[in-house]
């Protein structure tokens, strides 16, 4: 192996190897065995047993004999060694493969996440899973974005309204470049979700229902736009330049926390108004 490179098949099998040697056989019920162990730990066979493969294929695993064990196997790996969500999402990393669940987003911002929006202010924010649901917000992002405040939950996703809500498509004054950053981060999560029923029908519903998103869908152009520029003519305080910055939550990798600082005092001064007003 290279020095500074990672060989997946080495580390899965020395991971594996450290994970069956830390366990406890007594945590499992095992019989004690009059003859002392040589090694630390389960054996190769009681873990095979436990995840309902043979001990040959642990043994190979192990030895880094080029097996990718399928999503189903890793999941029954994690869960005969007992592994920590960190470690589960580790081995599945290692192995190449996504956890069965892992193309189903949230729905709802976890309580922590929704209070650090609400803490955010007076700095607008919001929370949004990988697709552009919106799953949080502060009362400054409504007053600066109000068209999703009205909205049922099921139909508030920014791309969305940026495309199809009239009052949200005279809102930015880059418009294109805005439905353009938002484009290929939809064809990037698409990628990364093949298996999300709700992310391939809102594609398909903005394919149908908007000309100018055919046109740029159909560039295939990828890219995750996390910091840069946006200008909004406001109706209510007119111009407003604003800076943003997309944040990923460790814990929750598929959410996005957005939020906007403004871009020169002009802005600033408006956005006073917006929000005192």
């Amino acid at each position: 192996m290279t020095r500074g490179t990672v060989d997946a098949t080495q580390e899965l099998a020395a991971f594996l190897r450290t994970r069956r040697e830390r366990l406890d056989p007594g945590d499992f019920g095992l019989p004690t065995r009059r003859q002392a162990r040589r090694t630390p730990g389960l054996r190769r066979e009681e873990v095979a047993e436990l995840a309902g493969v043979s001990t040959d294929y642990i043994v190979r695993l192990e030895q880094a004999r080029g097996l990718r064990p399928s999503a189903g196997v890793v999941e029954a790996l994690a869960q005969a060694l007992r592994l920590a969500p960190d470690e589960r999402a580790y081995l599945f990393g290692l192995a190449q493969q996504r956890p069965r669940g892992a193309d189903k987003p949230a729905t709802a911002a976890d309580p922590s996440l929704a209070r650090l929006v609400a803490d955010l202010s007076p700095r607008p924010a919001m929370l949004m899973n990988h697709r552009y649901d919106i799953l949080a917000w502060n009362g400054e992002m409504a007053r600066l974005l109000p068209a999703f405040d009205r909205l049922p939950p099921n139909e508030r996703n920014a791309m969305r309204l940026c495309l199809l809500d009239p009052d949200m498509r005279e809102l930015y004054d880059d418009r294109e470049r805005v439905v353009r950053d938002g484009i290929a981060h939809l064809r990037a999560a698409w990628a990364t979700h093949p298996e999300d029923p709700a992310l391939s029908a809102l594609i398909s519903e903005c394919l149908a229902g908007d000309e100018e998103f055919a046109r740029l869908w159909a560039e295939r152009d990828i890219k995750a736009n996390g910091r840069g520029r946006k200008v909004l003519r406001h109706p209510d305080v007119g111009v407003v330049a604003l800076h943003f910055e997309v944040l990923v939550p460790l814990q929750d990798p598929d959410q996005r926390l957005l939020i906007y600082r403004a871009a020169d005092d002009e802005s600033q001064a408006a956005l006073d108004r917006l929000f005192t007003g």
